[in-house]
């Protein structure tokens, strides 16, 4: 939509009459306007039946099928914005998901840095308790050939 201060005049054609429109709108969209109830009038004049009813009836008929076709794509647009806003939610329940899993990885990350660094601990007084009892087992061995 065109800025508001922007008024102007737009001649349109509709069923081979031309008419002068005054609005906001772009001249492109009216034309798309116009194009449209073209295309509709032009598909219901292919019928015999149609052709046959009174003028006022067949206008009736005309604003019924563009009726129609407004509350089909409402219906359409709003499932869309429904469906929308429903990957929305999931979306929005994936990241809260995700952030509370990293959250857990890192806690875990950190738990197992401080069990490694146990565990290097715990090698290394092996390795000490194992060389103090290699030195025990030695001396106990040279007590034992002196006596």
């Amino acid at each position: 939509m065109s800025n508001y201060s922007d008024k102007r005049d737009s001649d349109v054609t509709i069923a081979g009459k031309v008419y002068t429109l005054t609005g906001y709108e772009s001249e492109e969209y009216l034309q798309r306007v116009a194009a449209y109830i073209n295309s509709r009038i032009s598909e219901c004049q292919r019928s015999d039946g149609f052709r046959r009813l009174p003028v006022e009836t067949q206008n009736v008929l005309m604003l019924l099928n563009i009726a129609d076709d407004y509350f089909k794509a409402k219906e359409q647009l709003d499932q869309l914005l429904s469906d929308l806003e429903k990957r929305d939610k999931e979306a929005y329940d994936l990241k809260h998901n995700l952030v509370v899993q990293m959250t857990k990885m890192e806690a875990l990350e950190k738990t197992f840095k401080e069990l490694q660094e146990e565990n290097s601990r715990n090698q290394r007084k092996v390795i000490e308790l194992e060389a103090e009892l290699r030195g025990r087992d030695r001396m106990a061995s040279a007590n034992s050939r002196r006596k």
